[in-house]
């Protein structure tokens, strides 16, 4: 069924605002990610830049042209490239986390789904071109 609703109904609006506000949330994880050395940054990054674009085209060109935030944002989307070193952050992290669950005795149904799940991640991450 076609949404027949004016792009100025206030469900739009909310909508709107609702990715504003998590591209906010994305751009405060993305800043902790880049000063904590177990959580990466960029992903989060790379997500705000996307909830900015369909919210905010503002706040995407700030985000975008942040001489410290923007660098890694503009060679995902040129080339998909990720640095090196927030490849192996990233994947240092998984398995850090993984260790975590392991030693916390998670279930293991649980530690096999999470397990595929980090193993999938890590080797699209591994795979993506070298920023």
């Amino acid at each position: 069924m076609m949404d027949d609703r004016p792009n100025n109904m206030p469900g739009r609006a909310a909508g709107r605002w609702m990715l504003f506000a998590l591209g906010w949330v994305c751009v405060g994880l993305g800043i902790v990610g880049l000063v904590t050395p177990l959580m990466p940054g960029t992903v989060f990054l790379i997500l705000a830049a996307w909830l900015f674009s369909r919210s905010s085209p503002r706040f995407e060109a700030w985000l975008i042209t942040h001489p410290r935030l923007g660098p890694a944002v503009i060679a995902w989307r040129e080339t998909g490239a990720v640095p090196r070193w927030a490849q192996w952050v990233a994947t240092g992290s998984m398995a850090f986390s993984f260790g975590l669950m392991v030693a916390l005795r998670v279930s293991v149904p649980v530690l096999a789904i999470v397990g595929a799940i980090f193993v999938a991640l890590a080797a699209y991450l591994l795979t993506r071109p070298v920023a």
